[in-house]
């Protein structure tokens, strides 16, 4: 069972998602360390991460997951997949709007070459660093209803890490919740009640490009945030 940790005071609405990673790194020095992997689930969760990694100086990586919205609110998440096959359903969000099978698995589809073309577009030839007997610290930058997350904590668990955190800036008091019985250890600053969506609790939330991915990712992995490249036996296969 996880602890959730709430940090107070923090002032909302965040200025953007830079303040929130450094907010969410100074709630994190408990963490660092040689083995701290920090995963960020893209897009918006990488500007996150990357300034929870550098106040760390924690390696960074990627945990790409992608959420299956509803047709045609794709804002509102009926799931999400991750790596290696995982789905995770908003079982009352499909019942509720009588979302059939086939709309899940079209959607789904979609979402999976999509996920594939992140890989390629923000990784390059960079393989993903392996996660076994490492701690692993993934990063968004919130969570309403928190499927991603947990596609991506799920993702993560089957690479049996030593240990697997989460970390996000603001969520709903469901979300984090359903968070706590699938990581050692939850650390959200606030669940603001009347949440609505994430992008509530900035003064800046942009969309996010995948220059903006590239860039701040080869920014870590220039200034050594990756720490030391591992051997090649103990990299994974993309």
């Amino acid at each position: 069972m996880a602890n959730n940790t709430t940090v107070t005071p923090v002032t909302l609405p965040l200025r953007d998602r830079a303040e929130a990673g450094r907010l969410l790194g100074a709630a994190l020095e408990v963490h660092r360390g040689p083995d701290l992997l920090v995963l960020a689930l893209p897009r918006g969760g990488v500007c996150v991460a990357a300034e929870v990694a550098r106040v760390l100086e924690s390696a960074l990586d990627l945990m790409i997951v992608r959420k299956l919205g509803v047709p045609p609110h794709p804002e509102l998440a009926m799931g999400a997949i991750g790596s290696g096959g995982v789905r995770v359903m908003n079982q009352d969000v499909i019942e509720a709007l009588g979302i059939g099978p086939d709309v899940v698995d079209a959607v789904a589809e979609r979402e999976q070459r999509e996920l594939e073309r992140r890989e390629r577009v923000y990784r390059g030839a960079r393989a993903p660093l392996c996660l076994r007997g490492r701690t692993v610290l993934l990063v968004d930058d919130g969570l309403a209803t928190g499927a991603t997350m947990r596609a991506a904590v799920r993702a993560a668990a089957a690479q049996q890490p030593a240990a697997l955190l989460a970390a996000v800036p603001v969520a709903t008091v469901a979300a984090r919740d359903a968070l706590l019985g699938e990581v050692d250890e939850l650390t959200c600053l606030a669940t603001p009640a009347h949440f609505g969506v994430v992008g509530r609790w900035y003064q800046s939330f942009p969309q996010i490009s995948d220059a903006e991915v590239r860039g701040l990712l080869g920014a870590a992995w220039h200034r050594g945030a990756m720490n030391q490249e591992p051997p090649t036996e103990a990299r994974v296969t993309p």
